[in-house]
């Protein structure tokens, strides 16, 4: 729980501080604290996962890694702003794996919990080509901040990683 509340905290900082030359070494750090913090998130799950199975967390990483670029390189030859629209339907998903979850932590259903992680991890991979999208369109229009662009893609391959890692672990 601290952890998470920490992470939370460096992303809140990070996103209330502007970026400027001047503030990009404090920044890095924040970020470095943000991914240092989110990777200490994910021990329990790894943990389960090693005990399950340990081939599952190289595979679930090559998964995510290959699942990562592909989306990646789709939208970097895709034409421009061709799928920036997913952006409403992405959040209205993200909302509806919030809801289902929240219903789901009373109901306790297998298959509800099961159709949130393989829905979770179709929207993270249209988050991938929504976010790199974005993130052209935003360097186009001059908007520079790579760190900020960073915790973008960062956060897109660390849920594809942990919806691997449980949807593999479910099915040993």
């Amino acid at each position: 729980l601290l952890t998470s509340l920490g992470a939370l905290g460096l992303m809140v900082w990070l996103t209330a501080t502007p970026h400027s030359r001047e503030t990009e070494q404090k920044r890095l750090g924040m970020l470095a604290g943000f991914a240092f913090l989110t990777g200490i998130n994910l021990g329990p799950l790894l943990e389960m996962c090693i005990s399950i199975n340990p081939s599952i967390i190289p595979t679930a990483f090559l998964g995510t890694a290959t699942i990562f670029a592909c989306f990646s390189l789709s939208a970097l030859y895709a034409r421009r702003r061709s799928f920036l629209y997913l952006g409403g339907f992405l959040l209205s998903g993200l909302t509806l794996i919030l809801l289902s979850s929240l219903v789901n932590a009373f109901m306790g259903s297998t298959w509800l919990f099961t159709a949130n992680l393989y829905l979770g991890l179709m929207i993270m991979c249209g988050f991938v080509l929504f976010d790199t999208q974005l993130i052209i369109e935003k360097a186009e229009s001059g908007d520079k901040d790579y760190i900020w662009h960073c915790v973008d893609l960062f956060l897109d391959f660390v849920n594809i990683f942990r919806e691997l890692l449980m949807i593999l672990g479910m099915t040993e």
